[in-house]
């Protein structure tokens, strides 16, 4: 397993450490629910270093970004970021990612932490412009600063002006003393706030001013567990649970960063398929009755007839009800659509709802 520069820091608070994507990471230190509330209400920090981050350098740089990536980034500027995937060759995603463009020749993309290998092979398949592609992921640090309370908290650390940051854009400044830190005005969360890049070597210095900065504010560590709920809560998909190398981006719901204005990887099946309409849809669910939805878990009709399956579920903190995603059949994807989670051979009423499940 791999440690992040920052390991040492979170056993000395008493995380409960868990192996993750090939990773030695926290999953939680004072309690899912206190962390998850943390970021709701006020200010928490994630060690997410284990994320996978590649530039892309070059003329051909933005050519290759459309030949892989389904969303357009031609609309990209200067310190903008853009949500995209890349989809394969049989229909389903090879992972879902980020692209930030640094200049008109040089991009960053930050990928998931289990698929840093898979995605850096695929990409330089398709590489025959001569991109210079560099993966800096062993010696990049990510901090996730999430929450209502974000820009306040880090604001003494830097001249940039966190609050007026637009969502989905970044920019390169000087922060907590060190140069060259990359910021960034995306999260995972829902809460707002921000995602900090920076050299592995400079850490702990700057997860330690991030606490002196954030203590008036109640700023906490946060664990995996809590970012779980956190993002669940938006609805938003999780590489591996709700989608994988299988699984339609159409019925995942990621139409909406899927260009078919330009020709990328598959994308003459994937236009086919939305003009023959999904078989089946991604969609959110509240249970009616007792019981907690789990990752695989079958969805039934009232008959008893398995109609999809649960790809991510928990007891929601900020609701106090159990929630989950999973694929259903079309027929069965419309808000308030009754269906039942089969939980130890038990069928459990649940209903459809519209995402996010968590309404600021």
């Amino acid at each position: 397993m791999k440690n992040t520069a920052l390991t040492d820091k979170h056993i000395a608070l008493g995380a409960k450490m868990v192996p993750f994507a090939g990773f030695n990471m926290p999953v939680q230190y004072a309690g899912i629910n206190i962390e998850h509330e943390t970021v709701r209400n006020a200010v928490g920090v994630f060690d997410v270093s284990h994320m996978g981050e590649f530039i892309l350098k070059g003329e051909g740089a933005l050519a290759l970004i459309q030949q892989v990536s389904a969303n357009d980034a031609t609309k990209l500027f200067d310190g903008k970021v853009q949500y995209s995937y890349l989809p394969n060759k049989e229909g389903g995603i090879v992972d879902d990612l980020l692209v930030y463009r640094i200049d008109e020749k040089t991009y960053m993309l930050v990928v998931n932490a289990s698929n840093i290998e898979k995605d850096w092979d695929w990409i330089q398949s398709f590489n025959t412009h001569g991109v210079d592609m560099k993966n800096i992921s062993d010696r990049t640090s990510l901090l996730a600063v999430q929450g209502p309370l974000a820009a306040q908290a880090l604001q003494g650390l830097t001249d940039i002006d966190l609050a007026a940051m637009e969502y989905y854009t970044f920019t390169k400044g000087v922060f907590a003393g060190i140069e060259n830190v990359l910021i960034s005005a995306t999260g995972y969360t829902g809460a707002g706030g921000f995602e900090i890049y920076f050299d592995h070597q400079h850490s702990e210095k700057i997860w330690d001013a991030i606490f002196d900065a954030g203590a008036a504010y109640g700023i906490k560590p946060i664990g995996l567990g809590a970012r779980d709920t956190l993002r669940l809560e938006m609805g938003f998909c999780l590489y591996g649970n709700d989608i994988n190398d299988q699984t339609s981006p159409l019925e995942a719901g990621l139409g909406w960063v899927t260009s078919f204005n330009k020709s990328f990887t598959n994308s003459e099946a994937l236009a086919l398929q939305k003009q023959n309409g999904i078989a089946n849809k991604l969609v959110g669910f509240e249970m009616v009755e007792r019981g907690i939805p789990r990752h695989d878990y079958e969805i039934c009709d009232a008959d008893g007839n398995t109609i999809g399956k649960v790809t991510s579920g928990t007891q929601s903190p900020s609701l106090q009800k159990a929630i989950g995603l999973g694929y259903v059949d079309k027929a069965f994807s419309k808000i308030d659509a009754e269906i039942f989670i089969k939980i130890r051979d038990n069928k459990i009423k649940a209903k459809v709802v519209k995402l996010p499940f968590f309404k600021k």
